[in-house]
């Protein structure tokens, strides 16, 4: 049987981790929505970083050593935005399923199939 609700238990546990990491170290103080959203930009461009240049074919073909430090990029991107929605009291999990209930809407398949437009300009988008 499998937990339905498996992907919001580990971000909960993650947050959980997390807090109590940033409590461990009195860094709760430096934990401001601003300063996240700036680490978590910062960490996006490191991640960026790794694949300026490349071609597509090579993007999706990295060596080894950079796929790890690609993980660890992502993770950071991650662990500051899971640490920014608890800062925020924003359940992220749920949000996440919402605006994914949103994109189904504003992006219907039959519409978007193969298709990388915007939904505005989609046959029968919605504007939301």
């Amino acid at each position: 049987m499998t937990n339905d609700n498996a992907g919001t238990d580990t971000l909960i546990d993650l947050r959980d981790r997390l807090r109590a990491f940033a409590d461990e170290r009195d860094w709760a103080q430096f934990h401001t929505p601003k300063n996240l959203a700036m680490a978590l930009v910062g960490e996006a461009a490191e991640v960026v970083e790794h694949f300026q240049w490349l071609t597509p074919e090579a993007s999706a073909a990295l060596p080894e050593a950079t796929r790890v430090e690609v993980s660890h990029e992502l993770a950071d991107v991650l662990l500051y935005l899971v640490r920014l929605a608890d800062r925020l009291d924003i359940d992220l999990g749920e949000a996440a399923l919402e605006k994914l209930a949103i994109n189904a809407r504003k992006y219907p398949a039959e519409q978007a199939y193969g298709r990388a437009d915007k939904y505005t300009r989609l046959e029968g988008g919605k504007n939301e």
